[in-house]
């Protein structure tokens, strides 16, 4: 009859600690890829964000482009009014500083809101 050899303790310690071995080192792989996905991530965000902010800088740039514009366009037309209102007051100049009021507010006003939307664009 055959005997069966037994194995001494240490084989089958030995035997668990590669299978240990291999389960840790499969562990640690799954973290460095785990992080390196994280790593990716974090980039592909940074990346998105940065594109974002390019694109609300340059819609702000472009609406305060044109509103600038129209402040210009206003500001010319109340030089044209005060010269024309001026020269056909013949000294009233009540009448001349109402309307050139009136302009000017308007034209504040718009201004006002311009700067006002600018600083809420800003993040706090």
């Amino acid at each position: 009859m055959a005997t069966k050899k037994r194995r001494p303790a240490s084989a089958a310690i030995a035997r668990e600690r590669r299978v240990a071995y291999g389960e840790i080192k499969r562990g640690v792989q799954h973290l460095e890829k785990s992080i390196a996905e994280i790593q990716k991530g974090l980039r592909d965000a940074e990346q998105q964000i940065q594109a974002d902010a390019r694109a609300r800088v340059r819609a702000l740039q472009k609406d305060a482009s044109a509103r600038i514009t129209a402040l210009k366009r206003r500001h010319r037309e109340a030089a044209r009014i005060l010269d024309r209102v001026s020269a056909a007051a013949e000294g009233s100049w009540r009448q001349v500083k109402r309307s050139a009021d009136a302009v000017l507010a308007d034209a504040v006003n718009s201004a006002a809101a311009l700067v006002k939307r600018l600083k809420n664009a800003l993040p706090r």
